[in-house]
């Protein structure tokens, strides 16, 4: 999942999350500017679904890179990657 915000200040967080493998999603690609547009580009490639959350961006750019996202975010990124995963399952039953 790739989180974008919308703005002046160009920002992209890109998440991972694996159950099996992980305790938490956690941050896989931060940044601003060039490198927001690139982690948006990728995304798009890849078929990964992108969310527009201003605040989401701000709560997860200040992570570092591997980091897992705190268990004050749990709950919005768990909704996110509910909508992520119906949208996936949705998308596979076309």
């Amino acid at each position: 999942m790739a989180v974008k915000e919308n703005n002046k200040r160009e920002q992209a967080v890109a998440v991972k999350y694996d159950s099996k493998q992980m305790n938490a999603p956690t941050v896989v690609a931060k940044g601003e500017g060039f490198i927001a547009r690139k982690i948006i580009e990728r995304a798009v490639e890849a078929d990964v679904p992108i969310v527009e959350d201003a605040a989401l961006v701000s709560a997860l750019i200040s992570l570092e890179l591997g980091e897992e996202i705190p268990a004050e975010l749990y709950e919005v990124v768990a909704r996110v990657l509910a909508w992520v995963y119906k949208l996936d399952k949705e998308t596979a039953a076309k």
